[in-house]
């Protein structure tokens, strides 16, 4: 706005103007991102997700020297350990230099797919087979005045072992520690997580194939096809099929040689009537099956052979290759949105959807809506040390959930697009936010909060307002609602016609606080 003509002014409040403007049309944009609470999410992700290999779904764990100690020492007192070093994993070879190496360097013993040799042996393996190779560092029982030399033991396996150890439990299954998030049975690595990896528009994150929108735009059957009453000479649409009864076209060639070619009749047929397996042809292609094509024109004939690509294939290929915007709008009139084909619509690699809390990865929580959301992060089972980490966190996010659930949005989820949001739900959500941002000394004005809310969600509006007015606020609100009216400090009514017709205070009244009697009959003050 242009800075009013005076000279000055003093002591007015900032104003916020939360009206029914609709929120960001950017495709990028989710309820989620506009409120700002998926922000918190990343960053509960990044701290106490654990990451699951994306490949074979095997938990991984990064852990520290003093962690894996710990972890080895509450075993019971008296239990035997082995302290392996995982050399090799699955992989084939014989490794005849690679187990002289390790006796050279002071191991004895080592087992291979599960039996003990000692280095000394004459060891011959299979090179055709994959093999288990794990060097013996060190036989153990758990005792109080074995910590230093488990440390020891523990710090040349992590040396040999690309910062693995196995401890063999005696009479137990054997437990694989690993120093970095890598997967210990197809070698997987992950890198540190951070909250970048969980945004959809970072490129850390972002799924490749649709850059984190979670669709494409890709050529539609229907839209290319109309109606299928017609023949394919008239109803194939934005290939030229058009043009077909004017003369002699490429796209009636590539049809009337793809019906010669399979021995259909397409003349007077339409194109409910063709068998699909030779509409599918038509639209998607022949793949490597080639067909003679016969092309006439004024300069004479053209024969060639060659596969056909496809109408819907080749559309596609051209509103990728033309640089002309008529041309790009021209054929986007037939293109349609479709989940993006490697993530489904999440939006994010494959590896960050493979990071979980409990059992739900990020874009799992957020398809939830908003009080189902609340209702699973309160009941989550954490450790002590994720309790301590994620506290003020989930304190953070519980907060901003229930200031969405106080204004009646309870049935939206976090990963709905922005732009799909009514102008009444838009203008709820920024109220929200702006509770969440905990101004005080602020005009906020209103227009019409309650459009679009349900009659019976009104109350919950009502102690949302009466909230932010609470924290040392100022609301002017433009409502013809009842409730809202009888919930006001002080009405005033503008008039006498709408528009301008109006402008004039026609009439004032103000309330009390603790006024209990809530039939306060406002009629007698609309008389002008």
């Amino acid at each position: 706005m242009e800075k009013p003509d005076v000279e000055r002014i003093d002591g007015l409040s900032p104003a916020i103007s939360i009206d029914q403007k609709t929120t960001s049309k950017n495709p990028r944009s989710t309820v989620g991102t506009v409120t700002e609470i998926y922000d918190y999410i990343r960053l509960l992700y990044a701290r106490i997700g654990i990451p699951y290999c994306p490949n074979c779904h095997t938990k991984i764990e990064k852990q520290s020297i003093d962690q894996i100690i710990d972890n080895i020492m509450s075993l019971p007192e008296g239990t035997k350990i082995q302290v392996l070093a995982p050399v090799v994993r699955g992989r084939k070879g014989e490794f005849t230099k690679q187990l002289e190496g390790y006796q050279k360097e002071g191991f004895v013993r080592v087992r291979i797919d599960g039996d003990v040799y000692e280095l000394s042996d004459d060891i011959h393996l299979d090179r055709k087979k994959k093999h288990e190779v794990e060097l013996i560092v060190d036989r153990l029982v758990i005792q109080t005045d074995v910590v230093s030399r488990l440390t020891e033991s523990v710090e040349i396996a992590l040396k040999y072992a690309d910062k693995m150890v196995l401890i063999d439990i005696v009479g137990q299954d054997p437990v694989l520690y690993s120093c970095h998030y890598a997967c210990p049975e197809c070698g997987f690595s992950f890198p540190e997580l951070t909250p970048r990896m969980f945004s959809f528009n970072n490129p850390f994150g972002a799924c490749p194939t649709c850059t984190g929108i979670g669709y494409l735009m890709k050529m539609d059957e229907d839209l290319i096809i109309p109606d299928k009453n017609k023949t394919l000479y008239d109803g194939v649409k934005a290939f030229g099929a058009s043009t077909m009864k004017k003369g002699d076209t490429m796209a009636k060639m590539y049809f009337e040689s793809m019906a010669k070619h399979y021995d259909i009749e397409i003349e007077n047929k339409k194109i409910n009537d063709l068998p699909r397996w030779f509409l599918e042809k038509i639209l998607y292609g022949t793949g490597e099956e080639e067909i003679n094509f016969e092309y006439t024109s004024y300069a004479g004939v053209r024969k060639f052979k060659a596969p056909f690509e496809g109408v819907l294939p080749t559309l596609d290929r051209r509103h990728k290759e033309t640089k002309s915007q008529g041309m790009r709008d021209f054929y986007e009139m037939y293109m349609s949105n479709a989940p993006c084909y490697s993530c489904h619509g999440a939006r994010l690699k494959p590896e960050v959807l493979s990071i979980k809390i409990g059992d739900k990865n990020i874009n799992e929580l957020t398809d939830m809506p908003i009080e189902q959301i609340k209702q699973h992060l309160n009941t989550l089972v954490l450790t002590k040390t994720q309790k301590i980490i994620s506290e003020l966190i989930l304190k953070e996010i519980d907060q901003r959930l229930q200031f969405l659930i106080d204004v009646g949005l309870a049935y939206l989820t976090l990963s709905r697009n922005a732009g799909t949001l009514s102008g009444g739900e838009a203008q709820r959500i920024r109220l929200a936010t702006q509770i969440g941002s905990g101004l005080t000394g602020v005009l906020y004005i209103l227009d019409e909060p309650s459009i679009g809310l349900h009659q019976r969600d009104n109350d919950k509006l009502l102690v949302t307002l009466k909230k932010l007015r609470d924290l040392g606020n100022t609301l002017l609100v433009v409502e013809h609602d009842e409730d809202t009216m009888y919930a006001a400090d002080q009405i005033i009514d503008i008039g006498p016609g709408a528009g301008t017709h109006g402008g004039q205070v026609m009439a004032q009244r103000n309330r009390r606080r603790n006024q209990k009697d809530r039939k306060i009959n406002y009629r007698t003050i609309f008389k002008w």
